[in-house]
């Protein structure tokens, strides 16, 4: 399918002239293009439940531990515009077909690792295939719904769709590991994804650049050499702060990142329009969605160890107790659809961050002393203008480039997620590691051990509180949740005031307009 792209005099942006609205057909292909979506979204949070049960099983070091986690996201965030790029230039649903194959063999393989090396490498082998997945879903519902009311409103299923999988992860391994080996957790990927073999060729319509040029190997390596040592930096970052080799890989992705942007700038077909980057729109939207989700994942970082360690919380009961945030998470993103077609974004994405603003201070408030239900209420806040924002920040980043390249756009604002989600951790989550430390007072006799375990983590305090004795251990475990909370006090601050730059960068750049019934 292809359209002729049109530029609007008044808002600069790439339009669609008008063509026929997607029939049942067009439904059908969403509900097929789902599939990978749930499945994806599910196994970025799925994983942390099942590492008890696998550390037991493969005795991983620590090191190997943090590989396991980690091996997944670095590989895909690396690989997300590459992919993208080849979907635009050798078909969109074949990228998606070879990557549901790749990510459920090897799924499967996984579940049965006999070791933790073999099992790294299935999650970094997981992670090619799952950047085939992600961009492939997103740019296919440019070509499928070309009339952008109904591409708003496909985008905001999607969003809606990686919100629930978010969502079920923590309740699906709960429920898997209660029952089956932690194996399950892979092999869930098989029927998930078989659907979508069989129904993809038949519903969903191949679409890719009609004129993409020839491959530029040198760009694809260039790529890599920047995304791989920027997000492992930020990883490291995490953890060994400014100590370790986190600057020294950070500067070197940013040198490749400077060559990679040299070449596409003097190439007649780049692997990636760095003029797209020139929009506002694009642009804008791109930072309103790497702000938004460091926000969330933050807020999720030491809420989940809230529930967990000082209210008491199991895992299942604690992914319950977020679950009202990511039902309004889901239900913002598709409400403001027939909203967002009369309202400029510049408008609509700073009112909607304003209640995620108000959460992030409700818990700043009340930090010290906030009750679950207290912590509920802001979580659902929270949601409302994320998922808000992502629906109209998503549309805008598909809408600003012309079709042919919706690959490439759409490996962009999911890089932009992936890299939100990692430094949410590293940011917001090392700030509160700071500040915990800073906080801790240490009650006297406590011993050398435990205390050392306690200054590391909130879960080390709370495990060492356990060897301490009944009245000992019980102030280790009032004094660490004291100093976790002081940090989350601080922690929410910036969270909210990450929250209020997403607002004024969409204030300032975003230029959609609003949406008729037609296509724009």
């Amino acid at each position: 399918m292809t359209t002729e792209t049109l530029t609007s005099p008044r808002t600069g942006l790439d339009t669609a002239a008008p063509e026929a609205r997607a029939g049942r057909r067009g439904w059908a292909a969403l509900a097929v293009l789902m599939l990978p979506v749930l499945l994806v979204s599910v196994d970025n949070t799925v994983l942390s439940f099942a590492l008890p049960s696998i550390a037991i099983d493969l005795t991983p070091s620590s090191i190997e531990q943090l590989w396991i986690i980690d091996a997944y996201p670095l590989v895909l965030a690396s690989l997300l515009v590459t992919m993208g790029t080849l979907g635009d230039r050798f078909g969109r649903r074949r990228m998606l077909l070879i990557g549901a194959t790749g990510f459920a063999v090897i799924s499967a393989a996984a579940a049965f690792a006999p070791t933790a090396a073999a099992l790294i490498a299935a999650r970094a082998a997981m992670g090619v295939f799952g950047a085939m997945l992600m961009p492939s879903t997103l740019s296919l519902l440019r070509s499928i719904f070309t009339d952008r009311a109904q591409r708003r409103l496909a985008i905001a299923v999607w969003a809606a769709m990686f919100s629930a999988g978010s969502a079920l992860g923590p309740i699906v391994g709960g429920l898997l590991l209660e029952h089956f080996a932690w194996g399950a957790v892979f092999l869930m990927a098989a029927p998930v994804l078989l659907p979508l073999l069989v129904l993809a060729p038949l519903l969903v319509p191949e679409s890719r650049d009609p004129n993409p040029g020839r491959i530029d190997a040198l760009s694809i390596v260039l790529s890599l050499a920047t995304m791989v040592p920027i997000v492992y930096a930020i990883k490291e970052f995490a953890v060994e702060g400014f100590a370790g080799v986190a600057p020294i890989l950070f500067a070197a992705g940013v040198a490749f990142g400077v060559l990679f942007v040299r070449r596409q700038r003097r190439l007649e077909t780049p692997m990636l329009d760095m003029a797209l980057f020139r929009r506002g729109s694009f642009s804008g939207a791109i930072v309103v969605n790497l702000l938004s989700v460091i926000a969330l994942v933050g807020f999720l970082f030491f809420v989940a160890q809230h529930l967990q360690l000082i209210v008491g919380l199991s895992p299942l009961n604690a992914g319950l107790a977020l679950l009202p945030g990511l039902v309004a998470m889901i239900v913002s993103g598709l409400v403001v659809v027939p909203i967002a077609a009369r309202v400029s974004p510049r408008i609509l994405i700073p009112g909607a961050l304003a209640f995620s603003v108000g959460g992030y201070l409700v818990v700043a408030a009340v930090a010290s002393d906030g009750s679950l239900a207290v912590l509920i209420a802001a979580f659902v806040a929270l949601g409302i203008g994320i998922g808000m924002a992502e629906t109209v920040s998503n549309e805008l980043i598909l809408s600003s480039a012309p079709p042919e390249k919706a690959g490439a756009a759409s490996a962009v604002s999911e890089t932009a997620y992936e890299l939100g989600a990692v430094l949410g951790t590293a940011i917001l989550g090392g700030i509160l590691a700071a500040m915990y430390r800073a906080h801790l007072v240490l009650p006297a006799g406590v011993s050398a051990d435990a205390a050392h375990a306690a200054r590391e983590t909130l879960a080390g305090a709370v495990a060492a509180s356990r060897s301490q004795g009944p009245v000992l251990g019980a102030q280790l475990r009032d004094a660490a949740a004291h100093a976790f909370d002081a940090g989350v006090g601080v922690t929410a601050l910036i969270g909210a005031g990450l929250v209020v730059v997403a607002a004024v960068v969409a204030a300032m750049t975003l230029r959609g307009s609003r949406a008729s019934a037609g296509s724009r």
